[in-house]
């Protein structure tokens, strides 16, 4: 099945798609992360003013077949979290670039940003992940 990309996202190895909004980064699980996990059932967020370093978990969520950390891929302050994710955790299946955002950061150098890999590179890499 093909994945879906969002051309205006990074991507993260590990999965997660960060987008720049005004002087904010948004994080989200990529579509082959939802793929991959199947029916999510819980979502546990990081804290409002919580400091987070690239590269750190930051959150975890839980399918019916595992539980997964989702690391933040830039450094910073969380000044946003997605409250509906914990109401309604299959957001995350049905609209991993839409809705299902997970938290925002106020970043300390978005220049980490560029450490990422484009919409192209990330669908290469998944390729090449595929043995």
């Amino acid at each position: 099945m093909p994945f879906k990309f969002d051309p205006q996202a990074r991507y993260a190895k590990t999965h997660e798609w960060a987008r720049i909004e005004g002087d904010l980064v948004v994080v989200g699980i990529s579509d082959y992360a939802q793929d991959a996990l199947s029916d999510v059932v819980f979502v546990e967020l990081p804290a409002i003013g919580s400091t987070v370093s690239a590269g750190s978990a930051v959150a975890v969520v839980e399918s019916v077949k595992a539980a997964e950390d989702v690391y933040s891929p830039v450094s910073g302050e969380v000044v946003a979290v997605n409250e509906k994710l914990v109401e309604r955790p299959e957001l995350v299946n049905a609209d991993p670039y839409g809705e299902a955002w997970f938290f925002k950061v106020r970043p300390n150098d978005p220049g980490e940003l560029d450490g990422l890999m484009d919409a192209a590179a990330y669908e290469a890499f998944l390729a090449s992940q595929e043995h």
